[in-house]
């Protein structure tokens, strides 16, 4: 503060609290705000600018807002994608002072425009552009709510954070370059908006009204086939039904004595609304609609079953599976359903209707689909294993095939299991993959139990009835130099593969998707896959676990660009250059290496 008391500019200070309802919290205010509220008590919207009343800033979408957050200067947000890529960025919204009742510091009206280029290109609100409420979930900020578009209204609380996830979807085709537009966000006058004049409004005054109305449309249309001294009659009518209409009861409050309305103009709200400048340039090359990465994600049909009770194999049970099925597509995702049985015994599949379905194609044959799972137990009674691979395997997404049978097996019983099962399979098509999980080897095998020894000596004890093997991250901890022992027990020739899988482990602090991680601790996970060399990646439970679906899927197409160009040490190399990701222990805390790597493989690719 200066020597008179006031706050200077730039000094960042906690919220004024409740001015409208109550006590003045840490007895703080704007300098701005000092005539308009604390000698009249009220807050008046239509004469404030928002500024003067919001917090408002931007935070990158790795960032987890939280109420601890203080507020930053408001900057203009400037994004960077390539064509088929998604990119979001959060706008933060604080009050400042409370200018509502019924508990609320007030609520807000934010507008959206399209974003446009210079040539005329447009990236259009609620297809392109996306507005989701960031809601806490056990206190962490985690699951998005979609909002309404072009414009939407919000209510804040007292001296707490909201963050809005504003999102950009670039299409395939969207021509490159650099296109702008703005967030708009306004305050609205107290109760405007929540409570509806009509509701106590006499029904016979309501009646008028409404007659009032319909004659006023009934003088206009139909236009066809009547004379210009007509129409013009009929437009005075009109006109005179509207004006009546305006003065009546209902609007009575936007009314001055004299007759005059008061509402401000557009130019005067547009002076007092808050304009959040927007620009995203959308690079000159286009993310591969199918993934080259397949990252496979559980949703467990259980939890659907549960949680939206409906009954297994009922339309409502097979239109809540196509809704995730669809929704995880969009992230890059290939997902699968599950059901757990006895000891770990799991049935994984990616399309609930049968092989002889017309559903079935339309789900095996999606482009955006990297691979997926074929049930070998009967979703419904009337699957049949052999029948089910006999039609797949004569189509052309049979490469994309896979069994998953069996989740972490921890004795040599369970590997017999696996391997009568994948016996089976491979009777009725020799060229299947099966996937199988692990983070240790078989505690009762010849190996010596609980060591590293038996946990890569796995393949010898599940080759040839196992294709995909799939180990936990939690296993290497820090060692990366333990990859080499992992994949020198593989054989490539033979089509074997190695992935990798997180769950409850890693912790802290390694990446992991954990609730209440970093944002790019969660996108950390990824780049340790790309790094390590692993050709997959699976997850359970995108609907038992939060925050699922992050964009790292997206970060790996940047790195096999650069790795197609330069090779794969080279890309590896630009990871550990720009700081976004060096080991299990030290990756990027903040966004701006995510950004550092991404442009320096634009820069040097688009050529």
């Amino acid at each position: 503060m200066d020597k008179s008391g006031r706050n200077q500019v730039g000094v960042v200070v906690p919220p004024v609290e409740g001015l409208a309802g109550g006590g003045t919290a840490y007895g703080w205010s704007d300098d701005g705000l000092q005539d308009s509220i604390l000698h009249t008590g009220e807050v008046d919207p239509t004469r404030v600018p928002a500024a003067d009343i919001l917090h408002v800033w931007c935070m990158p979408s790795t960032a987890n807002v939280g109420q601890q957050e203080m507020p930053r200067p408001l900057e203009k947000i400037s994004l960077l994608a390539a064509r088929n890529e998604r990119e979001s960025v959060q706008i933060v919204l604080r009050p400042k002072v409370s200018w509502a009742s019924s508990g609320i510091a007030g609520s807000v009206q934010i507008h959206c425009t399209d974003l446009c280029s210079s040539s005329g290109d447009r990236l259009v609100t609620g297809q392109s552009l996306t507005l989701r409420r960031v809601v806490p979930i056990l206190g962490v900020p985690d699951a998005l709510v979609p909002l309404d578009l072009p414009v939407c209204q919000i209510n804040l609380l007292p001296g707490e954070n909201t963050a809005i996830w504003f999102s950009v979807t670039v299409p395939p085709g969207q021509p490159p370059g650099q296109y702008e537009g703005q967030v708009s966000i306004s305050v609205v006058k107290r109760d405007l908006g929540i409570r509806n004049p009509a509701e106590s409004m006499p029904k016979q005054e309501k009646h008028e009204l409404y007659r009032g109305l319909k004659s006023c449309l009934d003088s206009v249309d139909p236009v066809d086939g009547r004379t210009m001294d007509d129409l013009d009659e009929r437009a005075k009518y009109a006109a005179s039904v509207l004006r009546r209409v305006l003065l009546s009861p209902m609007f009575r409050e936007f009314s001055s004595d004299n007759g005059s309305t008061e509402m401000m103009d557009e130019d005067a709200l547009t002076n007092l609304c808050l304009q959040l400048k927007i620009s995203i340039t959308v690079w000159d090359f286009t993310l591969p609609i199918t993934p080259s990465f397949p990252a496979v994600i559980g949703i467990s049909e259980t939890v659907i079953e549960d949680r939206f009770r409906l009954g297994h194999g009922t339309d409502g049970w097979f239109d809540a599976l196509d809704q995730h099925f669809r929704w995880l597509l969009e992230y890059r995702v290939s997902p699968f359903f599950c059901r757990w049985g006895d000891s770990m015994r799991v049935l994984a599949y990616t399309c609930p209707w049968t092989a002889d379905h017309p559903k079935s194609d339309d789900y095996y044959s999606n482009p955006k689909l990297g691979v997926y799972a074929v049930p070998y137990s009967p979703i419904h009674s009337c699957t049949d294993l052999r029948n089910e691979i006999e039609i797949l395997k004569n189509k052309a997404h049979w490469g994309k095939a896979y069994f998953y049978l069996w989740d972490e097996p921890l004795n040599m019983e369970q590997y017999e299991l696996i391997r009568r099962m994948s016996s089976e399979i491979r009777t009725y098509a020799p060229d299947a993959r099966v996937l199988t999980t692990y983070y240790s080897g078989p505690s009762d095998s010849h190996y010596a139990p609980n060591t590293f020894e038996a946990f890569i000596k796995v393949p010898n004890l599940l080759r040839p009835h196992t294709q995909i093997f799939c180990t936990s991250q939690w296993v290497l901890g820090t060692r990366e130099d333990l990859v080499k022992d992992i994949t020198a027990e593989l054989q490539p020739d033979n089509a074997e593969e190695w992935w990798t899988y997180v769950c409850m482990g890693p912790s802290e602090p390694h990446p992991n998707w954990h609730l209440g991680m970093r944002g790019t601790q969660h996108r950390a996970v990824m780049w340790r896959v790309w790094k390590e060399g692993a050709t997959g990646f699976l997850y359970w439970g995108a609907n038992c676990y939060e925050k699922a679906t992050v964009p790292s899927a997206e970060d790996i197409e940047y790195l096999e660009l650069y790795s197609s160009r330069y090779g794969r040490e080279e890309s590896v190399a630009l990871l550990e250059r720009t700081g976004a990701y060096v080991s299990p222990e030290r990756y990027a805390v903040d966004h701006a290496p995510v950004d550092a790597m991404r442009t320096e493989v634009y820069r040097t690719c688009r050529s």
